[in-house]
């Protein structure tokens, strides 16, 4: 059988992020940043884990949701010396920045537009923390701590993801150079087709794909990463904690291994169910 050029290259670039360090570009994603005396005590309202606690360096996993507990979006939260960096899926961007800009009235809180001032890569695959070198940058391997680092002289963040992933935060018009140091260091290009493959294979749900507005977390299996028990009240948190104390979520987010090919939006059979 003869493999298509575009079956041949997801191969090839599968191969790169399962036992190298694949390069994807994900400056698309909406970015937010929060400053202020209250900005911690802010936020920590406004979503579903302990911001309050990090500390710079740190970050965390976050879902916001409806008064009803279903999902605007996730984010992910990071705290530096002086403000509390935030980065989206950009299909959430819009409700994400409205939320916070409309409760952030009264407080001293500052939101700033990130998106188009900062690019973002991924480097994903084994060899992510040798190819950026984070081990030498100080970058702990737990996800979403964060590092502030040099790379051919440009000032970057680096980001522990799943995995031993590393993604990298740059001023936007350094985006060029920065892509080019890091395919030079080893990192393979690959497409956004090829890294959602992966994505799946983990096991790691995605606002806009397996997760949207109808989700509740602990639907997804969100609660381990996105949701604290402990902290006070935000948006939505009567009935995430009813569903965990004394609940039962009707339906799952479930994986499963096909028997054949299947594009997205295909009907799945069991026999004859």
């Amino acid at each position: 059988m003869t493999t298509t050029a575009t079956g041949h290259d997801l191969l090839v670039e599968h191969r790169a992020l399962t036992t190298g360090c694949g390069l994807l570009d994900r400056s698309e994603r909406g970015k937010l940043a929060v400053s202020g005396s209250e900005a911690a005590a802010f936020l920590q309202g406004q979503v579903s884990n302990d911001v309050e606690v990090l500390t710079p360096g740190s970050g965390c996993y976050a879902a916001f949701l409806t008064h009803k507990g279903k999902m605007l979006g996730d984010l992910r939260v990071l705290r530096t010396d002086d403000e509390l960096l935030l980065d989206c899926e950009r299909v959430a961007l819009q409700d994400l920045f409205n939320l916070l800009r409309r409760t952030s009235i009264g407080r001293d809180a500052e939101l700033h537009k990130r998106t188009v001032q900062r690019g973002l890569f991924s480097l994903i695959g084994p060899g992510a923390r040798a190819v950026v070198g984070a081990a030498a940058a100080g970058l702990q391997t737990r996800e979403n701590d964060h590092a502030a680092a040099e790379l051919a002289g440009v000032s970057i963040r680096l980001i522990a993801t799943d995995a031993d992933g590393v993604d990298v935060l740059c001023d936007s018009e350094d985006s060029a150079g920065v892509a080019a140091t890091l395919r030079a260091a080893g990192a393979e290009p690959v497409s956004e087709a090829a890294a959602e493959v992966v994505r799946v294979e983990r096991g790691r749900p995605r606002y806009g794909a397996e997760l949207d507005d109808r989700t509740i977390p602990q639907e997804a299996g969100l609660n381990p990463r996105a949701v604290s028990f402990t902290k006070g009240c935000y948006v939505g948190q009567e009935t995430v904690a009813r569903l965990h104390y004394r609940g039962k979520p009707n339906r799952h987010l479930r994986g499963i291994r096909l028997e054949g090919a299947a594009v997205g939006g295909d009907e799945l059979r069991l026999g004859a169910k």
